[in-house]
């Protein structure tokens, strides 16, 4: 049991910021690296808020907000100074790496264990049942995660997201219409880093510490998580459709992005708990996403043959 709550809990944080690189990888296809500098961003503002005294509920949206901000800068960068998405990404995970430094008052490692957190305070204790305070980080987290997921599917069936839909798939037709395309990618890029930032004030808020070097291959992890849920559940990119008691439910893929987070994870942890090191945990990351990659390309080759 500890073992799967451990899975659920570590798989619903990081399915927050994988929702951002969906948007990104999926619906943009942008490559935006700066995902491993605004997670940390997120933690660092969380921790010195939190320190300062701020309610944690608020750090949440000031990280989001934080996020965001720097999801423009990238998309800014990108468009109106012409720089390639890769580059424009890497300029601005960078130059994050020391204002996250000065978020933290210039440590690198920030401890908030004593501090109150959405997951840890008095109000909860006096709500929740001894017997069900196991659950209640993942209850916590579930809820979050539900809560960003409906209203990223609702935004995704605006006029604006629609717009960034076909930004992806055809940025002609999107000028066709006279839209800005660049704003429309800037704004896709805000809504990522922010889904990114604000996982790294949860991850701050759940280990109890910010560190500098937590956002060091999030972008893999967010990958490998978006392509293990599409690949599995949407490989055609468009909800999946299952029958349940005599009923039928569709599947989206931003849930399938969720459900691909919690599934890598299970793979990580169960891969530790066969005798692997935690210390071989990149290079377990990085084995399965080349796993996923290979297949995947397989996947593809031979829907084209069938076709």
């Amino acid at each position: 049991m500890t073992l799967l709550l451990g899975i659920f809990e570590e798989g619903l944080i990081y399915a927050l910021m994988a929702l951002g690189v969906y948007i990104t990888y999926k619906i943009l296809d942008f490559p935006d690296l700066s995902v491993d500098s605004t997670f940390p961003m997120g933690a660092a503002l969380t921790a010195s808020a939190i320190l300062a005294g701020q309610n944690p509920v608020v750090t949440l949206f000031l990280s989001f907000l934080a996020g965001a901000a720097a999801g423009c800068v990238t998309g800014l960068i990108h468009v109106k100074l012409k720089v390639r998405d890769l580059l424009s990404g890497i300029i601005v995970m960078t130059g994050l790496y020391s204002l996250n430094l000065r978020f933290a008052g210039g440590r690198a490692n920030v401890p908030i264990f004593t501090q109150e957190t959405i997951f840890e305070n008095p109000y909860l204790d006096r709500l929740v049942p001894p017997k069900a305070r196991p659950f209640t980080v993942v209850v916590i987290l579930l809820f979050l995660v539900l809560a960003c997921k409906i209203l990223l599917d609702l935004y995704l069936n605006t006029r604006s997201g629609r717009l960034l839909r076909a930004v992806g798939d055809n940025e002609t037709l999107v000028t066709s219409l006279a839209k800005d395309k660049g704003i429309v990618k800037i704004t896709g890029l805000a809504i990522a880093n922010g889904f990114a930032s604000l996982a790294g004030s949860v991850y701050c808020q759940h280990k109890g510490f910010f560190e500098i070097s937590v956002g060091t291959g999030t972008i893999v992890m967010g990958l490998a998580s978006v392509i293990i849920g599409i690949q599995v559940f949407c490989p055609d990119h468009r909800p999946y459709l299952f029958k349940l008691l005599g009923r039928t439910f569709s599947l989206k893929p931003t849930t399938a992005v969720v459900a691909g987070s919690v599934i890598y994870k299970a793979c990580i942890s169960l891969a530790i708990s066969f005798g692997l090191e935690a210390n071989d945990l990149k290079l377990i990351t990085s084995a399965l996403f080349l796993a996923i990659l290979v297949l995947s390309s397989q996947r593809r080759k031979k829907v084209k043959v069938h076709a």
